[in-house]
């Protein structure tokens, strides 16, 4: 959903379940989620959303500027970077101590690739059960227009840049790609097999064309 307030719009996700009120959550990259009470309808969560409406523009454009990328990333400790969709100092995420900027960048990288690779092989079991296929190889590399990718040998890639998002848009690429181990086109049969596992699957698809550009060394 998404509503207009002072000139401004605000885009939101809807999740009902069983509670007893509203509330109304954002994330450090800025994804809004209303939880609401199951029949709630859609006048009340609109007006929740406007109650509350210059604190989420408030909180919004402090995010935005926190993930603005700057021209020259700084290699110090008080850089911050993204880490499962939160920003982390720089030394709470790799030893700092006695390296310049260049050794800093090699291992910032190197952090991420083995922290992909693990995270993305531990949703890989948990997906591939469900949907009952395996992939031949998972890999992982660099890549600036792909977030994943299946070859037609069932060699499955991921974009290092991924253990910056958070685990449930680093879940949908890894359940995206694992649907083309049976369906190598985006057609119908692919998207429904996608949407059986992860019926929200175009909110990860609309967080990645959103905040992709700040996922970036």
């Amino acid at each position: 959903m998404k509503m207009e307030f002072e000139n401004n719009t605000i885009e939101f996700n809807v999740v009902y379940g069983i509670r007893k009120k509203i509330t109304i959550q954002i994330d450090s990259m800025g994804f809004i989620t209303v939880k609401a009470p199951n029949d709630t309808s859609k006048e009340v969560v609109m007006s929740a959303v406007k109650q509350h409406g210059e604190r989420i523009l408030e909180k919004l454009h402090l995010i935005a500027q926190a993930r603005e990328t700057p021209k020259t990333r700084d290699y110090q400790d008080q850089g911050k970077f993204l880490h499962l969709g939160k920003y982390y100092f720089l030394h709470e995420l790799i030893e700092t101590d006695g390296l310049n900027e260049e050794e800093l960048k090699i291992r910032l990288k190197k952090f991420y690739f083995s922290s992909c690779k693990k995270i993305v092989g531990e949703r890989v079991k948990i997906y591939q059960t469900q949907l009952k296929v395996k992939p031949k190889t998972i890999e992982v590399e660099e890549s600036k227009t792909k977030w994943g990718s299946c070859s037609s040998d069932k060699i499955i890639t991921f974009n290092y840049r991924l253990a910056m998002a958070p685990i449930e848009v680093i879940d949908y690429v890894v359940i995206h790609e694992l649907c083309h181990l049976t369906h190598m086109n985006h057609d119908r049969s692919f998207w429904r097999r996608v949407g059986s596992i992860m019926p929200d699957y175009k909110e990860k698809e609309a967080f990645l064309a959103r905040y992709g550009q700040a996922m970036t060394l």
